[in-house]
């Protein structure tokens, strides 16, 4: 089935058409907000809720604007974010044991497979070096443009042009 067309449908609260959507972008999805929240079942439940929202939403996608799987990965992405920032995440943090430092430890630093779910590692990794920064702080950990800014020492403004170009760098080696 045509992807166009199945997001039509999508649009038309077609209960079908959810489903094949949902089958098609839920481990991408769930890889991105695992990377950025670092709990399974958060990350469950804040998936299920992107899909809801996607659904809920639906007609205020549009295919002028980008992509469905970039229009709902950045739902996903604002979604886990605004978790971290919640005070129900900052009281789960407050006593933590030691095996949660140890995972950080291990896949904090880098692009961790998660992240490979929606398979562009392999694409970010070909980036410049600032270009890798950049997309790691800005996609994969949940970083704001202003927290970039100033985790890599950059005006924002700078933060937002890089993101673009690298961005635009991407779609040039995935053809899109």
């Amino acid at each position: 089935m045509n992807l166009e067309h199945l997001i039509l449908q999508f649009q038309q609260k077609d209960q079908k058409a959810y489903e094949k959507l949902y089958n098609m972008y839920c481990d991408s999805i769930s890889g991105v907000v695992y990377t950025i929240v670092k709990n399974s079942d958060v990350t469950q439940e804040i998936t299920q809720d992107v899909f809801i929202k996607a659904w809920d939403k639906a007609e205020t996608y549009s295919s002028e604007k980008g992509r469905f799987f970039t229009w709902i990965l950045n739902i996903a992405r604002n979604a886990a974010i605004d978790y971290t920032r919640s005070k129900k995440y900052k009281q789960s943090k407050q006593n933590l044991n030691a095996d949660f430092f140890v995972d950080i430890l291990e896949t904090n630093d880098n692009l961790d497979q998660a992240t490979n779910t929606i398979g562009l590692k392999e694409y970010v990794t070909k980036l410049g070096t600032t270009c890798k920064s950049v997309i790691e702080l800005l996609y994969f950990k949940g970083y704001t443009q202003k927290e970039a800014s100033e985790k890599l020492e950059m005006p924002i403004g700078t933060i937002k042009t890089r993101n673009r170009n690298c961005i635009s760098e991407l779609r040039v080696m995935l053809g899109v």
